[in-house]
């Protein structure tokens, strides 16, 4: 009797063309890291090549393979591809910048028996390291994160000098979160997890920075994916208490899971008490919760017995430290579209209000809001003072799980509170009402803060010169608000913020409508003018209140003549 031969069931082509997408997004950055190593280490370009190869071989079988066993075949190849170029980049990029070096430093401090918290290092920062300045005029050179990344990076402190240990770790923790989300999403999905986390050399370039919010992305994959089947049946079972686990070193590594969790949290009670009730439902939220929070506490024991203050204000820093304005959000109004503003606290109060807001509509509307759990959070950022891209970019993976994975059905027989008046026969007006009622806060004080206007008004009177340069610039300052101001005098020319200028005469606090004139140095010496038609912007921060002053200064600054 004649053998019967079963063949591959068709792709769909939708397969074909996110393979394809995350094949082609491996191009992207490829060339500059081929080009460093072509000229510094040749075997490297030499792997890169074979990678070029690689991503050339499998765009055609992409687009030929016969069978859905194949293509699965080739989402493999594209990720060994993606990982192999990772690796790559991390060998010829791996000194990282400023997060790397205070990460590595508080690992070595550790290792030491020191003090990781409190402890500035302004030495770290003496090589072109970014500064984080602050509206009072100085700068944080302290270690401002939970401690899992540096407790994972201190055995990794042989890899050298720098930022190097760090950056590994970051780096390691980018592909092994890649490699966990390619494997737990669906066969046919699984080359959109090689495109978010590797492709495009987006996240892999904050892994070579070693900011340690990609340790925190990794051990929330596990987490996020089918995240509304958590606790189903009233049971965490061992896979359930692994992902409470991962949740509670995720908020261990980084600050940003914190504003992750609540939306979570409430959607898996409310999945689950549509499902059980409300007791159980509430008794799989606290036993998430129980396991997330032991695991947090197992990591932070150490450093909560031997210096609890200041492990307090270090992981709390984020939030406290006063960093100046910075970043792609509504603070651009500020910064660029106005001279600046004396209401600038407001900012960060729509920031709050606003992750308020959603949660309260994320709970309202969970049925419809609860696929967007890992996009609703980061939301809350483009209101805030520090309101950089990055805080988005580095957790669009969990967007990719929650897309694939937490499809709108699971949330259908999820409960939602429903008061009268959201669910009458106007429940639809009244929701809507509801709705803008618990955003406004946040519309309002965003309106505040970008309505304010500088309470400093600055004249350049006097210009020293120093070859093509700047080296003495004196002012007359008018404080035109009724409080004394400290203003910290600055010139920027590009999106973020130069080193404060030094006060070499004037008054360190300028009384309510009072005019004074300061006579500045510049850092380093000498203020080199950037070509013609760069802005040259001059800025007064003030730490109490919060403001902003600036002026265009480039016309002052030209040579006569």
């Amino acid at each position: 009797m004649p053998s019967v031969v079963l063949e591959e069931p068709a792709p769909a082509q939708w397969h074909r063309v996110l393979t394809l997408l995350a094949d082609v997004s491996l191009f992207v950055g490829t060339r500059s890291v081929w080009t460093q190593a072509a000229t510094h280490r040749l075997p490297v370009a030499a792997v890169i090549s074979v990678c070029y190869a690689s991503i050339l071989v499998c765009g055609v079988l992409t687009l030929v393979v016969r069978g859905s066993r194949s293509l699965a075949r080739l989402d493999l190849c594209v990720l060994m591809t993606a990982m192999t170029l990772t690796l790559c980049a991390w060998i010829m990029l791996h000194s990282g910048g400023d997060e790397a070096d205070l990460t590595t430093q508080a690992a070595r401090e550790l290792v030491a028996g020191h003090a990781v918290y409190g402890q500035p290092w302004p030495w770290l920062f003496d090589h072109g390291v970014a500064l984080t300045p602050t509206v009072s005029g100085g700068y944080d050179f302290t270690y401002g994160y939970p401690p899992l990344a540096l407790l994972l990076t201190a055995p990794l402190l042989w890899l050298g000098h720098g930022g190097a240990p760090a950056t590994a770790l970051s780096t390691g923790a980018l592909l092994t979160g890649t490699v966990v989300l390619w494997r737990m999403l669906p066969v046919p999905w699984r080359s959109a997890a090689t495109m978010a986390c590797l492709g495009f050399a987006f996240l892999p370039s904050y892994g070579r920075l070693g900011y340690p919010a990609i340790l925190a992305m990794a051990l929330l994959v596990p987490v996020v994916v089918r995240w509304p089947r958590i606790g189903r049946g009233g049971r965490l079972g061992a896979a359930g208490v692994a992902r409470a686990a991962c949740l509670g070193a995720a908020c261990a590594a980084q600050q940003l899971p914190w504003f992750l969790a609540p939306f979570l949290l409430a959607g898996i009670y409310a999945v689950r008490r549509g499902e059980l009730g409300r007791r159980a439902g509430g008794l799989v939220v606290l036993r998430v919760v129980g396991v997330a929070v032991t695991v947090w506490l197992l990591i932070n024991a150490y450093f909560f017995v031997h210096e609890p203050r200041t492990w307090l204000e270090g992981i709390a820093l984020p939030l406290t430290q006063g960093a100046v304005l910075h970043g792609q959000g509504l603070v651009g109004v500020s910064l660029y579209l106005t001279n600046g503003g004396d209401r600038l606290d407001w900012y960060s109060h729509a920031s709050m209000l606003l992750a308020a807001g959603l949660l309260a509509l994320f709970v309202l509307f969970l049925r419809r809001l609860g696929p967007a759990a890992t996009v609703l959070p980061w939301c809350a950022f483009y209101l805030a003072t520090r309101s950089q891209d990055g805080y988005y970019l580095m957790m669009t993976p969990l967007w990719l799980a929650a897309a694939v994975t937490a499809p709108p059905e699971e949330f259908a027989g999820a409960w939602q509170p429903r008061p009268r008046l959201l669910s009458g026969p106007r429940r639809r007006p009244a929701r809507l009402a509801a709705a803008l009622l618990v955003l406004c806060p946040a519309l309002v004080s965003a309106g505040i803060a970008v309505t304010g206007s500088p309470p400093l008004r600055m004249q350049v009177v006097a210009v020293r010169r120093a070859g093509p340069g700047v080296s003495r610039l004196a002012l007359q300052v008018t404080n035109t608000s009724g409080r004394a101001l400290a203003p910290h005098f600055t010139l920027t020319t590009g999106q973020g913020m130069d080193p404060y200028w030094s006060i070499t005469r004037g008054p360190a606090t300028l009384p309510a409508h009072t005019t004074a004139r300061y006579e500045l140095r510049p850092p380093s010496g000498r203020f080199g003018l950037p070509r013609s038609g760069v802005r040259i912007r001059l800025r007064a921060f003030t730490a109490d209140p919060q403001t902003l002053s600036s002026t265009d200064a480039r016309a002052a600054l030209e040579p006569s003549g």
